[in-house]
């Protein structure tokens, strides 16, 4: 009975800083943070580094490997650890800070089968000097817009309302309506869509021929 009532419990234990390195590592580093001896300490933190390491060994002799472990050492030992880092120490509140939100890039939901890189594409079209080369971004754009069109919703779609489109979402800084020429037609993008389907089928098909037969377990 004794036995049994000394157990103990991980909910009764202190928390672990780090446990993925497991409550022994937790203990070794509690042990050098109660040392008194400085050069004691920093044999005993070397030493807890070097174990470490060893978890790791094909990345221990690489120096951003060997500052993250002393990082780590630190976050462990609660930042009470006092000994000689061969790396700046970062300090506990400079690891607690929450990092800046991330920009969600541009959305259009109004266009949404355009996705965002067809916006990005006229963004840098309408800085271009206007010439040749501009007018054959532009209708790059429109003849990729269209088929982005036609992905998305699986029907025709007429010229002027792609030029439209285009007309928008560059705030009125490309407009190609005027010059009267024709985009790819739509049935040529079906075609392609159709035919890349019936490959992509095909090959799946061949590898379930190849499969019968064959035992499953």
């Amino acid at each position: 009975m004794n036995s049994v009532d000394n157990l103990e419990y991980n909910t009764e234990r202190p928390k672990l800083h780090i446990p993925e390195y497991g409550r022994h590592f937790q203990k070794m580093v509690d042990h050098a943070v109660s040392i008194e001896d400085r050069e004691e300490r920093n044999k005993i933190a070397k030493a807890i580094i070097s174990v470490m390491g060893n978890l790791q060994p094909h990345l221990r002799d690489v120096p951003d490997f060997q500052h993250k472990l002393w990082d780590q050492l630190f976050i462990m030992s609660d930042f009470k650890l006092d000994v000689d880092s061969p790396f700046p120490i970062t300090s506990k509140e400079t690891l607690q800070q929450r990092p800046e939100p991330l920009e969600y890039p541009q959305n259009h939901p109004k266009y949404r089968f355009y996705g965002n890189n067809i916006k990005r594409m006229i963004d840098v079209a309408i800085k271009w000097e206007k010439g040749d080369m501009r007018s054959g971004l532009e209708y790059a754009i429109a003849n990729h817009m269209k088929k982005c069109y036609l992905n998305w919703n699986k029907d025709t779609v007429e010229d002027p309302a792609i030029f439209a489109h285009l007309k928008e979402l560059s705030d009125g800084q490309i407009d190609l309506a005027p010059h009267g020429e024709n985009l790819t037609d739509s049935g040529q993008f079906l075609k392609n869509r159709l035919a890349k389907s019936n490959r992509n089928g095909g090959s799946n098909k061949k590898g379930q021929r190849n499969n019968r037969g064959k035992k499953r377990y």
